[in-house]
């Protein structure tokens, strides 16, 4: 279960946002039918920026200037190795067991001759990450994206997603960790990381959006109606569901 505390804090976030008042739209624009908390949606986008700009971009910068590549590739491996976990149970809930079988198999393999996961081991043998969470289990047995969301701190998610986020918690690995210390500075390393690999990116992001926020959003949304149907074409008749077996 998600801790209290947890609950409490996102909630009173939550609230903050909608209490805080909500931002205007471009003159001209009306409001998407995707997207019928744009008002909300972009003033968390703008508090998300701003805690983006004033604390998680300077951190991940630092952290990407001080750390060797080696031991950032390492860093990058080892959370991904344990986000291999939740992915097979998600992979088994939709019914894949070839893919839920190959998330365990990475996970045997990269824990032990990958040492503990900071050498991806698996890959070069042909077993490949997917990246599997509630929401795309959701999605695969035939419940709608919902409306877009942009949640305080979480960033881009729809109304199924962010409903996914109740089992993805519960089943994250560093939620498990009983020490209060080195699961804080394990999810903050975590959070440094994926920052840092977003930094590139975001050059291109800021070069060529005129408007960040649709930009964002379009590309979550055709992202992840892609990951549902297993990377066909947004709009494919093909199923994600029956399994992946014979």
């Amino acid at each position: 279960m998600i801790p209290r505390r947890h609950l409490h804090a996102f909630t009173l976030l939550l609230l903050a946002c909608l209490l805080g008042g909500c931002a205007s739209l471009p003159e001209g624009k009306s409001l998407d039918p995707q997207d019928p908390f744009e008002r909300f949606n972009r003033a968390s986008f703008s508090f998300n920026d701003g805690v983006d700009r004033a604390v998680l971009k300077p951190v991940a910068t630092t952290y990407k200037a001080v750390t060797p590549q080696v031991v950032q590739t390492g860093v990058t491996n080892f959370f991904g190795n344990l986000s291999d976990i939740p992915s097979a149970l998600n992979a088994l809930l939709q019914a894949k067991p070839k893919s839920a079988a190959t998330d365990l198999a990475r996970v045997a393999i990269n824990s032990t001759l990958g040492l503990l996961g900071l050498v991806d081991v698996a890959s070069p043998m042909g077993l490949e990450r997917r990246r599997e969470d509630f929401g795309l289990t959701l999605g695969a047995w035939g419940v709608g994206d919902g409306p877009y969301l942009v949640l305080p701190f979480l960033g881009p998610s729809s109304g199924r997603d962010a409903a996914g986020l109740v089992v993805d918690w519960p089943t994250d690995p560093l939620m498990h960790i009983d020490d209060t210390q080195w699961r804080a500075g394990l999810l903050g390393l975590r959070v440094a990381d994926r920052r840092a690999g977003l930094l590139q990116a975001e050059k291109a992001l800021d070069a060529a959006a005129f408007d960040r926020y649709l930009l964002v959003r379009d590309a979550y949304l055709a992202r992840r109606a892609s990951l549902v149907l297993d990377g066909a074409p947004t709009g494919s008749p093909l199923p994600r569901v029956p399994s992946d077996t014979p």
